[in-house]
């Protein structure tokens, strides 16, 4: 019963070991990726058998392209495509959130001098909505003198996000979510991998580490929303919570699932919880006129990737709520700031933030607006008679 990335015990053996660990340190959502297209679950519209882009790919072809779909659908479709390439085309990587124009001219360069020896090189480019549709405007040279192929991944809608020219010159693949049909087969292949059993399934004389109900596995994959690792991060959950051993057989139940997908939202709330806090923490420094924390909270909440566009909202919120008529210059300022991160985006709008939390940090405060406008709604709530007529 050897299986890669496991321990191969005997019978004999396994009465002496109490817990059989599956493979440490890799998450059950890496070990499920698939290798090759034939074995990736889903998106058959887009890499199926006689599908334009599969057809491209066998050849060795692939043309400039925009990915536009769920997150995990876009990147597994990305890491197969760079395992087809790797061997025969240099590639780059790069994150539209966390690199500016200078990382693509670093690139250009790089294809340029690689294409005078005869290699191509694949960008990809992901959250490429994330550039601002004037740098969006570097591809477009290099996308028609063929200096490089590019893969955009987007989860926006590309006919909003994206400028129109370099919508022209590349083709758009729309991804969907996996059916839950998809995800039940992904989860069973899961459940093989980590030695478990599906009761009413499979043969119940195998030796397995834990069993689970067939129902308990529907009601997973359907509960997931056609997202792959929300449901393998809730079975590993599930399945690591259970002391697993071969002597003694455990079943995974529905509200060991439950259990494990609590554990997986708590994760994702604790994170937008962090968020919050750092926004709060950026509002009460400008609020006391200290600067210095001020520009330490911003500074932390860039750190985070946050969209700088999101950051100037707020930051035009505060202009208004916190500063208002003590200093109306504020919200132009923050207005102006918001265009300006829309225009240039990170990380070269980071400098207009900063500018733009010093000026609020030590511009007069007042609330009169704020609480003038509260009192009124606060009237119009408790008043139970009909409002006075216009």
């Amino acid at each position: 019963m050897s299986k890669q990335g496991y321990v191969s015990l005997k019978k004999s053996q396994r009465s002496k070991q109490n817990e059989i660990p599956v493979k440490d340190h890799v998450s059950l959502v890496e070990r499920m990726k698939p290798i090759n297209f034939t074995s990736y679950m889903g998106q058959k519209h887009v890499i199926g058998p006689n599908t334009v882009l599969r057809n491209f790919l066998e050849i060795g072809e692939i043309p400039s392209m925009i990915l536009w779909g769920p997150p995990g659908c876009v990147n597994i479709i990305i890491q197969l495509t760079k395992e087809k390439f790797q061997d025969k085309t240099h590639i780059v990587k790069l994150v539209a959130t966390t690199c500016g124009v200078g990382e693509v001219k670093t690139a250009v360069k790089t294809a340029e001098n690689l294409l005078k020896f005869g290699h191509r090189t694949i960008v990809f480019m992901d959250n490429i909505h994330r550039f601002n549709k004037l740098q969006q405007d570097i591809f477009l040279p290099h996308i028609e003198a063929g200096t490089f192929i590019l893969i955009g991944a987007t989860i926006e809608n590309p006919s909003y996000s994206l400028n129109s020219a370099l919508l022209s010159r590349c083709r758009i693949f729309s991804l969907s979510k996996l059916s839950t049909k998809d995800i039940i087969e992904i989860l069973k292949k899961s459940i093989h991998c980590m030695d478990g059993r599906i009761h009413n399934l499979q043969n119940s004389d195998n030796v397995s580490k834990f069993i689970i109900h067939s129902d308990t596995l529907e009601w997973l994959a359907e509960i997931c929303d056609g997202n792959a690792q929300v449901a393998l991060s809730g079975l590993e959950f599930a399945i690591r919570a259970k002391n697993l051993s071969y002597d003694k057989t455990p079943t995974i139940g529905l509200e060991d699932i439950k259990q494990g997908l609590i554990h997986i939202y708590m994760q994702a709330d604790n994170k937008n919880e962090q968020t919050h806090h750092l926004y709060s923490a950026l509002h009460k420094s400008i609020c006391a006129g200290k600067p210095n924390a001020s520009l330490y909270w911003l500074a932390r909440i860039m750190a985070a990737k946050e969209d700088p566009v999101d950051i100037a909202r707020r930051l035009i919120r505060i202009s208004s709520e916190d500063i208002g008529l003590a200093d109306p210059d504020a919200l132009g300022l923050a207005v102006h700031t918001l265009s300006a991160c829309q225009m240039i985006g990170m990380p070269e709008s980071d400098v207009m933030l900063g500018q733009c939390v010093i000026y609020l940090t030590k511009a007069p405060k007042s609330r009169l607006i704020y609480n003038a406008l509260k009192a009124a709604q606060k009237v119009i709530n408790e008043t139970k008679e009909s409002q006075p007529d216009v």
